[in-house]
């Protein structure tokens, strides 16, 4: 099996990457067996958000540098991975050899084919919405809430003031099986910047609202856009996160939100990069729903 980089029917291939599940600690979270297979998973799951940095290669590759400063990957996860399971990333080839102001196809796979993600990967100003721009979101009553009773759209997110040094950069690095020389030492653009999962972390405020939930339900991703702006994210520079809610429903399975977040330079108010996030909370388990 292949571990390169290769370009195969209009697609650019990524290398076969095993990240290790360094969340398993927590004893009450999906990331542990114990409590991932009592809600249905198959093990312990890798959060979706660390498998968006696998893009960023091959979308350098297609787009060059300046995919830090205008690119996104949007993508919606369809099947969660555990401890050092095998998946690679795809991306569909711009026609023509288009590199800026484009949006293509993408998502990841495990060995067998099957589909982890699937979703958008642009530069520039693309005339289409992204993935997960583009899909519908559906607001449920509120009366149909149980877990998320009192979230509602529009709420605004706790503003949060980001700073992430070197030090914690490199260490955030761990989590990830993707790195690029920009993510450890100075950059194009003077100090090193953030890959896609640390970006997700730099704006992950709706998530943090998942503390308040842990007696209610079990919390997962369902889907991540991060957005750069006028990029790229660096250390060494202070950011203002701000973020509201966009969406809370019901689903068979789960109760769910969005939330929308930017990142802005905390000096000039330059808005910087962006966020679409779902969080999901499974009702098997819940104490909220044991008459279902």
């Amino acid at each position: 099996m292949s571990d390169k980089i290769k370009i195969k029917d209009g697609k650019i291939i990524g290398r076969w990457r095993a990240p290790e599940n360094l969340y398993g600690g927590d004893k009450t979270s999906i990331h542990d067996d114990n409590t991932a297979k009592s809600v249905g998973m198959r093990g312990g799951t890798i959060p979706g958000t660390v498998h968006l940095s696998m893009f960023a290669p091959l979308a350098q590759k297609i787009f060059g540098d300046h995919w830090f400063e205008r690119g996104s990957v949007s993508m919606y996860y369809t099947f969660a991975t555990t401890d050092k399971e095998k998946v690679r990333a795809i991306i569909e080839l711009p026609p023509d050899g288009i590199k800026n102001d484009i949006q293509v196809k993408a998502w990841a796979e495990l060995t067998n084919g099957q589909p982890v993600m699937t979703g958008t990967v642009s530069c520039g100003d693309s005339k289409e919405p992204s993935y997960l721009q583009a899909i519908e979101l559906k607001n449920s009553n509120p009366e149909d809430l149980r877990i998320l009773a009192g979230y509602k759209v529009g709420d605004s997110l706790e503003t949060e003031e980001v700073f992430i040094t070197q030090e914690g950069a490199t260490r955030g690095l761990g989590a990830i099986a993707n790195h690029l020389k920009y993510y450890k030492k100075k950059s194009p653009w003077g100090n090193a910047i953030l890959s896609p999962t640390a970006m997700f972390t730099t704006m992950a405020m709706g998530s943090n609202k998942n503390n308040f939930t842990k007696d209610k339900a079990v919390p997962f991703f369902g889907a991540t856009e991060v957005r750069s702006i006028n990029g790229p994210v660096m250390v060494g520079i202070p950011y203002i996160a701000k973020g509201k809610i966009v969406c809370v429903g019901v689903s068979r399975k789960t109760e769910y939100f969005w939330h929308d977040t930017t990142l802005e330079e905390k000096e000039t108010g330059k808005k910087v990069a962006s966020l679409r996030h779902m969080n999901r909370f499974m009702k098997a388990g819940s104490p909220l729903y044991v008459d279902q």
